[in-house]
């Protein structure tokens, strides 16, 4: 038990967690094993002594790694999946009947180690969910005494309705509420995206998963933790992600037709001649490995290609997604925006008088730990002025500030803090006409009127043409989608020429409005950069979250991550999905052209069976370095985006 604590703090742990690509080790096995065993094999057949002792340990070698392969085929047939590994399975089972192992090992190594690559390139599951619980609060402040203002610590999970709990400066809301005493500004980002310090009184609801900033508050809880604002972001995600079918991977979908045209190439070898092992060498030069190689390759190329443009493909299928994408949903605070403000503009009551304005109001800033009083600093230091000492500095956390700058007495705050020290100044302020948004400081210089300074979210630069570039690449419906005010929202959707704008939303409507693109047909991508977008960036075709400032919760939650602090990095991600694809598309084609050609010649006799698994490894060479064109920019791009 404890008594209610003015200076204590708790700050959160910052959130951290942009997903890596883990080398799949567990995957590698069969691989390493097979190019071992194709080693050992060959060695022993050099020695005079060992030479008998080849064909039968090539023999179990085959039989040991390629008895899983088969195994792990037939269970993805009898669940209904016709892949394009059925092909690879047969030669393996017809290998070890007719014991010809080194081609066998040659089909295990092609079909394990595709594997391998796709498995590489898919990188590790995302993490939302988990990151999301970790930056839940656990302790809640339950009030025992009203009045003494005694505490005891219990699990969030614990708060009841109508409990009263204490929020002390830089902890988590743990559960929905109301402020039942004291006033503070609290940090909204995280469930509405907007930048701005939401002021908050007695009376005034709260939201648990808001940051308390500056004064302590006492909330009277209306609903418990498990059923707040924050849990049901969680849950959102949650849904959102087990929702999600799996792509299917471009080679099965290519598998559907060339398998059965395989197998007719087969009874083709047979009807012809009767010879067994004529048709192990057509399944042997059939099997698809360009099938198997080129998209994975492809999208390892392209993942890299990402890298060097600071954008981090999370999974292959996010890449290959997002060729196919042919609508764009905004997120506009942090994401349109820089997401935090900046001076906008400043109106002095003597004409003129601005810069001196900034100037003393910087200098009493300086001390200062508020969010705004950092953003006049910048303001009155950008042009390299330095600025004076301030003394005898007091400061009313929430309110304003006051202090002595080269012998005068400033003020500055809230409207109502200077109508309680100079109210005849206040009033004055109160009607001075300002241009700009209604997040305000007012100042006031030895008790008279001085100015005031109003702060703004910026628009980043060059989005307009951002917009432009995405729908020239296809992207032909446009949206944003914000936790912020309507009458904020339409204006910029205007002014970047997006055709579909809607304010005021809350996490859960921003998933309803994604999933009904999606019912509709669109391909949805989605950007984002706060915790309020991680549901959407999880519900969409694909995500994308930009690091700088959404933390570990919206870059889990994607699929593809911008390091870089510039959203127009998404054009060129969409660009390099759309190469990639292509690429792939265009090896896995000519891969199979050259298969097929071997095919038939196989089947009128002029190959064996392990001569085809050699001319097969050429094919999978000349597949694997074309698609390997997909790591570097198009002829003419350098520099370009997407480059």
């Amino acid at each position: 038990m404890t008594s209610l604590d003015l200076a204590s703090t708790e700050r959160p742990a910052p959130l951290t967690g942009v997903g890596a690509l883990p080398f799949p080790l567990r995957a590698a096995v069969t691989p390493a094993l097979a190019i071992g065993a194709l080693v050992v094999g060959g060695a022993l057949a050099l020695g005079a002594a060992t030479r008998g002792w080849s064909a039968p340990f090539l023999l179990g070698a085959l039989i040991v790694l390629g008895a899983p392969v088969v195994l792990r085929t037939l269970r993805g047939l009898l669940s209904g999946r016709f892949a394009a590994d059925v092909v690879a399975m047969l030669a393996i089972v017809v290998a070890m009947v007719l014991r010809q192992p080194v081609a066998g090992l040659v089909i295990v190594l092609m079909q394990t180690g595709g594997e391998l690559l796709e498995r590489y390139a898919e990188g590790r599951a995302s993490a939302a969910v988990r990151e999301l619980e970790a930056a839940a609060p656990r302790i809640a402040h339950r009030l025992l005494d009203a009045a003494a203002h005694d505490t005891e610590d219990v699990a969030a999970d614990a708060v009841v309705v109508e409990d009263l709990i204490l929020v002390r400066p830089g902890e988590m809301v743990p559960a929905d509420g109301t402020v039942h005493e004291g006033n503070s500004s609290l940090d909204t980002s995280r469930i509405t995206g907007e930048p701005l310090p939401a002021r908050v009184d007695v009376g005034a609801p709260v939201r648990s998963g808001v940051v308390n900033l500056e004064s302590p508050l006492v909330l009277r809880v209306t609903a418990p933790a498990r059923d707040s604002l924050y849990a049901r972001i969680v849950e959102l995600v949650r849904t959102a992600q087990a929702e999600k079918s799996p792509i299917q991977r471009t080679a099965d979908r290519w598998a559907v037709w060339f398998t059965p045209v395989t197998l007719l190439a087969c009874a083709v070898a047979w009807w012809l001649s009767g010879d067994p092992a004529r048709v192990l060498a057509v399944l042997v030069v059939a099997t698809p490995c360009p099938l198997l190689l080129a998209t994975p390759v492809a999208i390892i190329g392209g993942i890299n290609r990402s890298a060097r443009r600071q954008i981090v493909v999370r999974n292959g299928a996010a890449l290959e997604q997002l060729a196919t994408v042919d609508t764009v949903v905004f997120d506009k605070t942090g994401t349109l925006t820089h997401g935090r403000p900046v001076v906008e503009t400043i109106a002095s009551v003597t004409p003129g008088g601005e810069a001196e304005l900034l100037r003393l109001a910087g200098a009493l800033e300086v001390g200062s730990g508020h969010l705004l009083a950092r953003s006049v600093v910048e303001a009155a230091t950008q042009d390299g002025r330095s600025l004076p000492r301030a003394t005898e500095v007091v400061e009313s956390a929430g309110a304003g500030i006051t202090g002595l700058v080269e012998g005068r007495r400033v003020a500055l705050g809230a409207l109502s803090y200077i109508e309680r020290r100079d109210p005849g100044a206040a009033r004055i302020l109160g009607e001075l006409p300002v241009d700009g948004p209604d997040l305000r400081a007012y100042v006031t210089v030895d008790g008279r009127a001085s100015g005031v300074i109003a702060f703004a979210d910026r628009m980043r630069e060059g989005l307009p043409e951002f917009v432009a570039g995405l729908r020239a690449l296809g992207l032909s419906r446009t949206l944003l989608l914000s936790g912020d005010q309507q009458a904020n929202v339409a204006p910029v959707a205007r002014a970047l020429g997006i055709t579909e704008a809607r304010g005021d939303l809350l996490p859960e409507e921003k998933v309803e409005a994604v999933r009904a693109l999606e019912g509709a047909g669109r391909r949805v991508l989605m950007v984002g950069d706060g915790t309020n977008d991680a549901p959407a960036l999880s519900a969409a075709t694909v995500g994308v979250a930009l690091a700088a400032h959404g933390g570990g919760i919206s870059a889990e939650a994607a699929g593809i991550v911008l390091l870089a602090d510039d959203v127009r990095r998404v054009e060129d991600a969409v660009r390099i999905g759309q190469r990639t694809v292509a690429i792939a598309k265009q090896s896995i084609v000519a891969g199979l052209v050259l298969s097929g050609t071997a095919m038939v010649v196989a089947a009128l006799g002029f190959i064996p069976p392990t001569a085809g698994a050699l001319l097969q490894e050429g094919i999978d060479v000349a597949v694997i370095l074309n698609a390997l064109r997909a790591a570097r920019a198009p002829r003419g791009a350098s520099g370009s985006p997407g480059s």
